[in-house]
């Protein structure tokens, strides 16, 4: 089954839409993003119909261009059907402030005959995430549609020429008894006007345009969110009395004001570099809930491999992400992400592989027991890659009120159990999960990021006066960092291995595979990039992991077969751009030169040039097609473009290549 990234997410950090690439909507989130997806994969169609004849737009009679105004979150996309003799084009917002999805229609009859063309647009809600007792009706009062459960409504409304009020609906029954749903009414041009129904139900409007030859017309749609019938009334009389065309104005207009908030210099960078960096800002907001937590991806494509999603928090991604947007100077979405991880964590100073948008633990596939012992089900790096990304945060905006309240719950209570989470023989850490969650061991990257998360530690307790505390962190993350020297560094091959695995006897054994990740060591400032063990360990990363053929790119390790797109064994496996993107952060920071520079540039423009056409970026891509795959926008994808390119930038003012 082809795989459909979500192409054009648009949202306000409570209702969250995503398109598919065939311009559907496949999700909705309200009012959490990442949380209580109402349609959960399933298509909000959209049909035409025109003298008789009707399609869908998922057709391929449709040429379609899926992309954003640049520097917003409002969409830039034009459909097109020869056969019909119709160009439409929408533009699609999220509203910055209120919870109304809006759209601008213009209808273009490029056929020179008079036509009636009817656009039809189908609701397949699935209400906090399931098709029992959802009922959707027409209200006369308002001359709209509702669907509503409990406490979620939404209403719908659309209309020609600006007019109030659609043209014709149908509310229905869908997925059970045989009945498909109620988008088949639409496929004669007219909807039966069926007025309420519950259940597994589905609903479609159809608005009218009656157009010349080679006349434009313009028409809306709107959906609003709320948790009660007086709320969603409320915003449609505000929608109405102003207008959609006002509304995805002043959305535009704070978009491009946010994305310019921040005076970047991109000095010597292609036009494509310089976009890509603010859609990759503007696609890590789509992806913030208004609690703070940073989701990784709302893609739920996934559920038809494993039925769960990324649409959850994961400290290690929100940690790597709030890092990049600090960089970029967005602090204020950083800082409400180490608020969501305060009230996270754990009494006993550690977390979980990953939280619910409002701060609970959210699903897991690790044991709490193995080889019949009890097991501490955690990665260690989530841990302490959120203290490295907290000192980050406060060295930059030196917020002393901010993190006062965060020190012991987070600072003390994280770095107390790290630094007491080491086996005293080896002064490594204990075992816990890789950070691709696959495996439990003592790892190269975990340690690297537990070395500067306890640095980072001890530079607060410095910051705070507690002098003592500090020295004890210290001491056991240099005491970390030469046994990871020690035992996870191979002589013999010139590089750091990926760690020591646990075995089914639970013995710990050497896996010397080459994994991306073994970047970590100098990533996290553990070891300087110019050191031999660390430039021996990314040339076998560039080596073994680079992806032959014409598409490129670093994969994750030797072997790696999650979503495999290919069975060539000369394919290590799909390229990823977080680990391509590593690659490109070592050549910057060895860089001697502008030639040395060079290198890392062409990589991040490769994550450019694999990027899809409204700028979004996946987790991998196909190592044949370059077709994305797995999840899209990947979050941590884009915070990695976004810090690749400030490094590189750094670099390249110190080493006089730009000013």
């Amino acid at each position: 089954m082809t795989p459909l990234p979500r192409d054009l997410p648009v949202g306000n950090e409570k209702f969250l839409i995503a398109f598919d690439r065939d311009y559907l909507i496949r999700d909705i989130y309200y009012p959490y993003v990442g949380d209580e997806n109402h349609c959960v994969g399933h298509k909000f169609r959209v049909g035409v119909w025109i003298n008789g004849t009707f399609s869908w737009i998922d057709s391929p009679d449709w040429e379609k261009r899926l992309l954003y105004v640049d520097d917003t979150l409002v969409t830039d996309v034009t459909l097109e059907n020869r056969k019909l003799g119709v160009q439409i084009h929408f533009s699609d917002a999220v509203d910055f402030v209120i919870d109304a999805f809006l759209r601008k229609i213009e209808v273009k009859r490029t056929a020179q005959s008079d036509a009636e063309v009817r656009l039809f647009f189908h609701h397949d809600f699935h209400l906090y995430g399931n098709d029992i007792g959802d009922t959707a009706y027409f209200d006369p009062q308002l001359n709209v549609i509702i669907h509503y459960k409990d406490q979620r409504y939404f209403l719908i409304d659309g209309g020609a020429d600006g007019n109030g009020g659609m043209d014709m609906f149908a509310c229905g029954q869908k997925e059970m008894a045989g009945k498909e749903g109620t988008w088949r009414d639409a496929e004669d041009g007219m909807l039966s006007g069926n007025t309420i129904s519950q259940g597994s139900v589905d609903s479609v409007i159809g608005v009218v345009f009656r157009m010349k030859g080679g006349e434009s017309r313009t028409g809306y749609y709107y959906m609003l969110a709320g948790t009660d019938y007086d709320s969603v009334d409320k915003l449609q009389n505000l929608v109405r009395s102003r207008g959609v065309d006002r509304f995805i104005e002043r959305t535009s207009n704070y978009w491009k004001l946010w994305c310019s908030k921040q005076h970047r210099h991109f000095s010597g960078l292609p036009d494509s570099l310089r976009k890509l960096y603010r859609r990759s800002l503007l696609a890590i907001a789509t992806n913030i809930d208004h609690m703070g937590g940073i989701i990784a991806a709302n893609d739920t494509d996934l559920l038809r491999f494993n039925r769960d999603t990324y649409s959850y928090v994961w400290p290690r991604d929100g940690g790597l992400v709030a890092y990049a947007l600090d960089n970029a100077g967005y602090g204020y979405p950083a800082s409400r992400f180490f608020e969501f991880c305060m009230r996270s964590i754990s009494h006993s100073g550690y977390f979980l592989q990953k939280y619910n948008p409002n701060g609970s633990f959210a699903s897991s596939w690790h044991p709490w027991v193995l080889n019949g012992r009890p097991s501490l089900p955690i990665q260690e790096d989530e841990t302490a890659i959120v203290l490295w990304a907290l000192w980050n945060h406060f060295d930059r905006y030196r917020d002393v009120e901010f993190i006062k309240p965060l020190y012991r719950p987070l600072i003390k209570n994280a770095a107390d159990f790290i630094s007491s989470y080491v086996d005293l023989e080896t002064n490594l850490p204990l075992d816990s999960y890789d950070l691709w969650e696959e495996r439990r061991g003592v790892f190269t990257f975990t340690t690297s990021a537990c070395c500067a998360g306890l640095t980072a530690a001890a530079k607060f307790c410095e910051s705070f006066g507690e002098e003592s505390i500090a020295k004890r962190y210290s001491g056991v993350a240099e005491a970390m960092k030469q046994a990871m020297i020690r035992h996870l560094y191979s002589p013999s091959d010139g590089r750091f291995i990926r760690g020591l695995v646990l075995g089914e006897n639970g013995k710990l054994v050497k896996d010397s595979s080459v994994d991306a990740s073994l970047s970590g060591v100098f990533y996290f400032g553990v070891l300087s990039p110019d050191d031999p063990m660390v430039a021996g360990t990314m040339d076998a990363v560039h080596r073994k992991l680079w992806v032959p053929g014409r598409i490129g790119g670093i994969a994750r390790y030797e072997g790696d077969a999650y979503q495999r797109a290919d069975s060539n064994s000369n394919i290590p496996g799909n390229p990823w751009f977080i680990c391509t993107l590593w690659l490109a952060d070592w050549y910057t920071a060895s860089a001697k030169s502008k030639e040395d520079l060079s290198r890392a540039l062409e990589l991040i423009k490769w994550a450019s040039g694999n990027s899809m056409p409204s700028g979004i970026l996946a987790e991998q891509i196909d190592p044949m097609s370059g077709s994305p795959l797995s999840v899209s926008p990947l979050t941590w994808s884009h915070a990695a473009f976004i810090d690749a390119v400030d490094r590189y930038l750094a670099k390249a003012r110190e080493l006089g290549v730009i000013t």
